[in-house]
């Protein structure tokens, strides 16, 4: 086996996630339901056998490309918006108040 694929339980070391998801991951990414921090995610990955019930093998440069996409990077703080003016309610185009009887 050449060195730049892992196995399982080295990507998931790698990783810093147990077996168990990583193999979850890979099920969830099979059927588009994958998402890391947000982001639709697709995981590329080997797997022999005659009815692909054999070993599983990851690139390393997948396993980076997972690194990449795990990594929390910091995010500006929304500004917030000025309150709308008491004199100014947009969509009420009749007097406020209670209604007089004429």
């Amino acid at each position: 086996m050449d060195d730049n694929f892992f196995k399982p339980a080295e990507a998931a070391h790698r990783l810093g996630i147990s077996v168990a998801t990583l193999y979850d991951w890979l099920g969830q990414s099979d059927y588009g339901l994958l998402e890391i921090r947000g982001q639709r995610v697709n995981i590329n990955y080997l797997q022999g056998g005659a009815k692909g019930q054999g070993r599983i093998r990851i690139p390393a440069k997948e396993v980076d490309r997972l690194l990449e996409l795990m990594r929390v990077t910091p995010k500006r703080v929304p500004q917030r918006q000025l309150p709308v003016p008491s004199h100014a309610l947009p969509g009420i185009t009749v007097p406020l108040g209670r209604p007089t009887n004429s």
